[in-house]
């Protein structure tokens, strides 16, 4: 059966654009049988629903939770972790029907899938219910008193509950499990506002004499254990060993044919997407498309349904972000009984996915992490085997797998890194606590003793016998968005209809929502049309435009502090704290086809600073020999400083939109050519410290990548970024090259 069906695609991954293909072994299940002290109205509901054995690594998770420990699930997509961390929770209602149990999920349509799923296994007692900004002011107090499994979401749980925790005093009473699913989600400036939420609730619980345990699910990451700990302030015990079955499966990765090898100039992705799509859903394969925006999903739509006969035209359908959840369950039951061939959906959408296994399943563009790719390729072998395809871009790191695929397919995911004590996130927080209740030392095993310490400092607070309280009117947690490190974002409002869309940090503002930008949300164009500096609030309205648009901008750091300097590479490296300041000075309209300028627009926006972390290093002069003279120097450098920050997301689990850089031929302070890398938020979030620890690693792979690439001066897929200042003038790829290797060669 296998090999009959990977016959029906042998003759299309075939041919120059194939960069690899390679067969990922199956995998046989190891199962036990439901545990014998499991109640038996959860074993017959199990039953009932086709469940009669557990794998291995579910049972580990039940017997992890009956010892009454913390526990994170880290297996592969469809491994059934839901049934991981829903068995001990039901087992506790089934006995005691008022235990409580609080669900937390990052979008409210993954709470959705759960509550229906949970309401298909009609077990007696069990009384699951949406809570979250939807939820009718007239059911609100009707679900805090008779449910007892209830599905929420950070913000909600942040916003909506713990500061009314009065309201909550039976639920937190009767708190038994916490159970935070996708939670590979909560990094960066989000895990970071989630991770004081968490503390928050523990704090809370404790307060209402509760000790919930917390159970987590996530895709597979290098350091599940750690970011357990970062999250919930308590260690976890870790279950990582998958032991579902899993297809044979063919693993692909496309690279679209090199149309100008000068210019490095490739065919459009999308097109190739968009042919292998219609030849898969042609031939009968259940085919899911991936891409990274609304956008080009709906091109790959348009242009597979231009390319097969009406028949399949009708079994093909986009999947997006905006459909009610009505609509995306049509389409999930359209898919799952073969109705539907061919789906195209946008990275975003890839958690909430309830549609099984497909026969074949395509990335277009690597969607930012292994991880998340893992888990698109998840999808792929309904039949006994799975095609499992990656249709690089012209981006650096997608190029970069295409040359070095055993760079992707061998490297263990990424780290998730979450830094919960940035005081620029805790401070709130902070505030948010006092509100609740008074602070007190007591606190500290659950807030952490830098939160005890940030509570003195912080003139908001006032020191009584009773603790730390909050001397406002309002309720501070109202102030914070989760989403953002910036107290002081601006908001993006739609034109038309008067809806939030999303929310910018001030200083990532005058470069991303200036009048005149091009902003995307959720893979839609938008044109800011206003900026209003003192409102904080950008105006948009819907646009449909063959151009982007990228900031000039004048950028200088200081460095505050160096905390750690190691001899590495042939280089002092540092790291430490910085202070960075921007302005933007103008703007370029670039067309999307080809990144060529159409005009440049002059503007001066305010000047923006902020403190964050960062590693720096000046070459020794041997190591910049033949390369000390103007240009060549600031272009070395600056090519050098692109194409790292290009790649350290393949260590620290980010995007390159999260870090910033500067080189120069001398900077004030070290009296050098210095290059940084800075973590773009406030505060830093820990990446470049993750940047520092593997720096050998990370220069090795920058290295290959620029010795790989086939362009002549440089090109997207190496050197130029999307996001350079300095509009990629001034770059030096044999420079840098060159530099990075001698690097490498003086260890």
């Amino acid at each position: 059966m296998a090999t009959d069906l990977a016959a029906t695609w042998a003759d299309l991954i075939q041919g120059e654009e194939i960069a690899y293909s390679g067969l990922e072994p199956s995998r046989d299940a190891r199962t036990e049988p439901l545990p014998a002290d499991l109640d038996p109205r959860v074993a017959s509901a199990l039953v009932a629903n086709g469940v009669t054995s557990l794998y291995h690594h579910q049972a580990e998770a039940w017997e992890a939770a009956r010892r009454g420990e913390n526990v994170v699930v880290t297996t592969g997509t469809a491994s059934g972790k839901s049934l991981a961390f829903n068995l001990p929770v039901l087992d506790a209602i089934a006995r005691k029907p008022k235990t409580r149990a609080l669900y937390l999920y990052p979008t409210k349509a993954l709470a959705q899938d759960q509550a229906r799923a949970l309401s298909e296994l009609r077990l007696k007692g069990l009384r699951p219910a949406i809570y979250d900004g939807d939820t009718p002011a007239e059911r609100r107090w009707q679900i805090r008193k008779w449910s007892n499994l209830i599905l929420t979401n950070p913000d909600m749980l942040h916003v909506g509950v713990l500061p009314h925790h009065d309201r909550w005093g039976d639920v937190l009473h009767n708190l038994r499990y916490v159970v935070v699913d996708e939670a590979h989600v909560y990094r960066g400036v989000f895990g970071s506002h989630v991770a004081n939420v968490l503390r928050r609730l523990r704090r809370l619980a404790r307060i209402y004499e509760a000790e919930p345990q917390f159970l987590l699910a996530s895709a597979t990451i290098a350091n599940a254990g750690e970011l357990t700990q970062a999250l919930i302030g308590e260690p976890a015990t870790v279950i990582e060993t998958d032991t579902s079955p899993k297809s044979e499966r063919e693993v692909v990765i496309w690279n679209p044919p090199l149309l100008d090898p000068e210019l490095g100039l490739r065919a459009s992705p999308l097109g190739d997407a968009a042919r292998l799509l219609s030849q898969l859903t042609s031939r009968g394969l259940r085919t899911i498309c991936f891409a990274k925006s609304r956008k080009a999903a709906e091109l790959i739509h348009r242009f597979t349904v231009e390319r097969v006969d009406i028949a399949t035209a009708n079994r093909l359908s986009p999947y997006r972000a905006g459909y009610t959840p009505e609509q995306r369950r049509e389409i999930e039951r359209r898919l799952v009984e073969g109705e539907l061939l061919g789906v195209t959906a946008t990275d975003a959408l890839e958690l909430g996915i309830d549609i099984g296994l497909l026969d074949c399943a395509i990335s277009v563009g690597f969607p930012g992490t292994v991880s998340s790719l893992r888990q698109q390729w998840g999808r792929a072998g309904r039949r006994g085997r799975g095609l499992a395809v990656l249709v690089a871009s012209e981006d650096a790191l997608d190029q970069f797998f295409a040359r070095e695929p055993e760079a992707l397919l061998s490297r263990r995911v990424e780290a998730a890194i979450v830094d919960h004590s940035n005081p620029r996130i805790l401070d709130p927080h902070v505030l948010a606590a006092a509100y609740e209740a008074p602070l007190d030392e007591k606190d500290e095993a659950t807030l952490g003793a830098e939160a005890l310490r940030r509570a003195a400092q912080l003139p908001e607070l006032e020191h009584t016998p009773a603790g730390f309280v909050w001397k406002g009117r309002d309720y501070p947690a109202a102030r914070i968005s989760l989403r953002s490190g910036d107290g002081e974002a601006f908001t993006v409002v739609d034109a038309a209809t008067g809806s939030l869309l999303g929310l910018v940090e001030r200083e990532r503002a005058y470069s991303t929502v200036h009048e005149g930008a091009v902003y995307l949300h959720l893979g839609e164009q938008y044109l800011v049309q206003e900026l209003d500096h003192d409102g904080r609030v950008a105006v948009v309205k819907p646009a449909s435009v063959d151009w982007y648009t990228q900031v000039k901008k004048e950028t200088e750091t200081t460095i505050e502090e160096a905390e750690r300097t190691e001899r590495r590479l042939g280089v002092d490296l540092n790291f430490g704290r910085v202070s960075v300041t921007e302005q933007v000075v103008a703007y370029a309209r670039k067309t999307v086809r080809d990144g060529s300028t159409i005009d440049v627009v002059p503007m001066l926006m305010p000047e923006t600073t902020f403190e964050t972390e960062a590693i720096w290093f000046s070459p020794e002069p041997a190591l910049l020999e033949g390369l000390e003279q103007m240009p060549a120097l600031l272009g070395t450098l600056h090519a050098a400083e692109h194409t790292l920050i290009a790649l350290l997301p393949l260590w620290a689990m980010c995007d390159r939109w999260d870090l910033g850089g500067l080189s120069t031929n001398v900077h004030y302070q070290t009296g050098r050519p210095t290059i940084f890398v800075y973590d773009g938020h406030t505060g830093g979030m820990g990446l470049t410290a993750r940047g520092f620890a593997t720096f050998e690693g990370w220069v090795e792979d920058t290295t290959r990548l620029l010795q790989q690439c086939s362009c002549t001066s440089g090109c997207p897929s190496c050197v130029q970024s999307p996001k350079c200042g300095n509009l990629n003038e001034m770059l030096d790829k044999r420079g840098a090259r060159t530099l990075l290797a001698r690097m490498l060669s003086s260890s």
